[in-house]
């Protein structure tokens, strides 16, 4: 089963970029993420439609 909340690392992966460059697009607000408890989470659905959005390969 897919989990709907990745973290980080997780996310990094799917996109296939690095975990700095996911960092500063999260900290600009360029990319849908939210902090909890001083750690970034990415919901799957969000990021999905964010790469939609940004006229990617659709997931």
């Amino acid at each position: 089963m897919t989990r709907s909340v990745m973290t980080i690392g997780q996310l990094a992966a799917y996109l296939q970029i690095g975990k700095r460059s996911l960092y500063k697009l999260a900290r600009e607000g360029k990319i849908p993420a939210r902090k909890i408890l001083n750690k970034w989470r990415f919901d799957r659905h969000q990021i999905d439609a964010w790469i939609r959005q940004q006229g990617g390969p659709k997931p």
